[in-house]
């Protein structure tokens, strides 16, 4: 498939891809896009840079996804990071009951 990214044209297929990640180890995905290649999931620019050999700061996230949606691979994003938990176990408790407060009013 012919896709352009950062006004370069690539010819890309699917197993073309899956043969050039293989061997590659995701970095971790905290947020933005990923792409699930196979069983791992990529930060998009991880595999913009591999499959394109660009800098990541001449593409778009965008433009990959495209790219990796229309080869048929799954798309995703992560849009929020994880909650923080206080070391104090009121707060966690508080935390993993959904309260900021832990429910609990003096009377």
């Amino acid at each position: 498939m012919r896709c352009v990214i950062a006004r370069y044209p690539f010819e890309l297929t699917k197993n073309g891809v899956l043969d050039t990640m293989k061997d590659v180890k995701p970095e971790p995905v905290t947020a933005g896009a990923y792409v699930t290649i196979g069983r791992r999931r990529y930060p998009v620019k991880q595999v913009g840079r591999v499959v394109t050999r660009q800098d990541p700061r001449d593409f778009t996230a965008r433009e990959v996804v495209q790219a990796m949606t229309r080869l048929g691979f799954t798309c995703n994003t992560v849009d929020e990071a994880p909650p923080v938990i206080s070391d104090s176990p009121v707060d966690r408790a508080s935390a993993l009951l959904g309260s900021a407060s832990g429910g609990l009013t003096a009377a």
